[in-house]
């Protein structure tokens, strides 16, 4: 492969980016850079698809409080074709077929490059199944007013608008990355998520029951109207319970650290702690995982549309039967409880279900915690030669990159796969007991997590404005 992408490389050079800052970002001007995004997200998920048909299917609406888009919007596809280009170039590295030294500069650039490549080839993937497969279906009535009832025609129109939305969805991530606080596609979950959380605390529309779907308003009128308070809200207080204690244990594990002793080698009684935390590689893998069911789901959805059954038969977005089944994640009580719900399921096929759920979120978050953290530079070599370059070493030990690599291999490597297993079974744990507003076990785990690593930054953040000569230890340098 190292060939091809040696063919490639004046079109990777050339991949379109977001211009680097030439200096130091004031921390105000990056809070504005973030605010100013954020905004315009919440502008791209309320501008609705022209063309669209009002009964158009979501193939992601399990997925959609993670893929961090809104259904129907310009932002529909989110931050899903970021998400899978990172997944294959993660399996590429891992497998270490690229053959790219991204220590060197032009490693750098054509390993950017071809993260970009990917993700341009990714959005026109996701995008191609939602028009093909008729998930996003042309209103006919459009057609008829403008185009002469041609429904190719809007169907184009569909399929231009959303790969746009793909696309500024992914240059939005470059500037928050480039010039803001925390990431793009954090940031995109965080407030996804959170707009999931209020409209599950507050929604006062009633959906499934005569009683809304919101916690408080669907309380009062229960307790109000004297209805059986388990029957009507027995998972409502359930959502409330896991919330709460999922919040409580991601931020209690996110203090959890190994703390590994510094000292400056030339300015006596400088010292200084690396932290490895618990949740080494945060919980961020977790997406990498959950899409990839997206994705197979998606696969599974567009076959079943197509009249192709073999890998099992859809009713609306829920599979009924075969592999897809076996594969769907669980999402909520309704999906297992069998002596509450007509599960309409036999016992084993719905235990099968949930330990195949369980393997794949345990051993894919570690599998993809170990990748990510070697993708992100958070790896042992990467952690000790950053140490090196700041001037401080282990008190006790030789100053060597060496000496370094091998210490810190003794915690990072064991603490990414607790990491990974244990992400994963929390969050497995969540989708079975449900949380508030549908917003899924993996999305409040990301949120939570990412919230307190974005108030971490910002912390460090202040540290460096007061303290310029700390910025060459946290690499922003």
């Amino acid at each position: 492969m190292g060939a091809m992408l040696d063919r490639l490389e004046p079109l990777l050079a050339a991949m379109p980016a977001v211009r680097s800052p030439e200096g130091h970002v004031h921390f105000k001007n990056k809070l504005i850079w973030t605010a100013a995004i954020l905004i315009l997200y919440f502008v791209l998920t309320n501008i609705p698809v022209f063309g669209l048909d009002p009964g158009s299917q979501d193939i992601f609406s399990f997925y959609r409080a993670l893929l961090a888009g809104a259904s129907g919007s310009i932002a529909h596809l989110g931050i899903g074709p970021i998400v899978t280009a990172s997944i294959v170039l993660q399996l590429l590295k891992g497998a270490d077929l690229l053959g790219l030294d991204t220590s060197s500069a032009r490693g750098q650039v054509m390993y950017m490059g071809l993260q970009k490549l990917l993700i341009f080839v990714m959005i026109v993937l996701e995008a191609l199944p939602n028009v093909i497969g008729g998930f996003l279906s042309a209103d006919p009535a459009i057609a008829n007013a403008l185009f002469g009832g041609n429904l190719g025609i809007v169907t184009f129109i569909i399929f231009l608008q959303i790969c746009i939305g793909g696309l500024l969805i992914f240059l939005m991530d470059e500037v928050v990355t480039k010039w803001g606080v925390g990431s793009g596609v954090g940031l995109f979950i965080v407030a996804g998520v959170s707009q999931g959380l209020v409209n599950g605390f507050l929604n006062w529309n009633a959906v499934e029951d005569a009683y809304p779907i919101g916690f408080f308003p669907r309380l009062f009128a229960v307790i109000t109207d004297g209805a059986p308070f388990l029957e009507y809200f027995g998972t409502d207080m359930l959502a409330l319970i896991t919330t709460i204690a999922i919040f409580l244990v991601i931020v209690y594990v996110e203090s959890t650290r190994i703390e590994i002793p510094l000292a400056h080698a030339s300015v006596r009684g400088a010292r200084g702690r690396f932290p490895v935390k618990l949740i080494y590689a945060s919980v961020l893998p977790m997406i990498l995982v959950r899409v990839l069911q997206a994705n197979v789901q998606m696969l599974g959805l567009f076959l079943n549309n197509l009249g192709i059954t073999i890998l099992g038969t859809f009713q609306g977005n829920t599979p009924l039967n075969g592999l897809m089944y076996y594969l769907a994640p669980i999402n909520g009580p309704s999906d297992w409880m069998w002596w509450a719900y007509d599960v309409g399921h036999p016992i084993w096929q719905i235990f099968t279900r949930m330990g195949l759920d369980l393997m794949v979120m345990v051993v894919g978050g570690a599998i993809f915690a170990l990748f990510w953290v070697k993708t992100a530079g958070l790896d042992s070599s990467h952690v000790a030669r950053q140490i090196q370059m700041s001037g401080m070493s282990i008190p006790g030990y030789r100053r060597s990159e060496q000496v370094l690599v091998k210490y810190l291999d003794r915690y990072i490597p064991r603490v990414t796969v607790i990491d990974g297993v244990f992400v994963g079974l929390l969050s497995v744990i969540a989708n079975y007991f449900g949380v508030i507003g549908m917003v899924g076990g993996t999305g409040l785990l990301l949120t939570v997590s990412i919230v307190y690593r974005l108030y971490e930054e910002i912390a460090s953040e202040q540290i460096m404005e007061m303290y310029p000569f700390m910025r060459g230890f946290f690499g922003k340098e």
